[in-house]
């Protein structure tokens, strides 16, 4: 990851570990299937109307979170490892509509089999680059923690 340029602020860093009613292959799916990964991207609330990826080691990622004000945060990211079904590593740069990037964060999410379940594990790690970026990633872990719930429910046996 590139030092911030612009501020002096400490890392940001979260682990989640969650355990999904579903089997591994059908997680793994969610996380590297654009349609699948855009209905449960973001925070409650926000939709994704563009999500772009090419997972693949140096594939790139384009998400564009609508806020429920209709409000849009774009993302830029890279895959840095994709090991299916076990792990991928990326980079996700939210810019402003300018194309300047606020902060830059390295995700590692970990898939393991749990007796017919998966358990994934989420370590991201965030710098900011922008003043504003601090504030963003005050609400990182909550952040994680709703995305992570409409996973849940995109995944659970219906």
């Amino acid at each position: 990851m590139s030092a911030p340029t612009n501020i002096k602020a400490p890392r940001v860093e979260v682990t989640l570990t969650r355990t999904f009613d579903a089997p591994r292959a059908l997680v793994w799916k969610a996380w590297t299937e654009p349609q699948m990964m855009a209905r449960w991207w973001g925070p409650d609330g926000f939709t994704n109307p563009v999500c772009e990826m090419d997972v693949r080691v140096g594939g790139k990622i384009l998400i564009h979170m609508q806020a429920p004000d209709g409000t849009v945060h774009p993302m830029t990211g890279i895959f840095d490892e994709v090991a299916e079904p076990e792990c991928l590593v990326f980079r996700a740069i939210p810019v402003d509509r300018n194309g300047t990037p606020l902060l830059e964060s390295l995700t590692t999410v970990t898939f393991h089999e749990a007796g017919g379940r998966t358990k994934i594990i989420v370590h991201a790690s965030a710098v900011p680059l922008e003043p504003v970026a601090t504030e963003m990633l005050k609400g990182m872990n909550e952040g994680w923690r709703q995305s992570l719930d409409r996973l849940a429910d995109l995944v659970a046996p219906h």
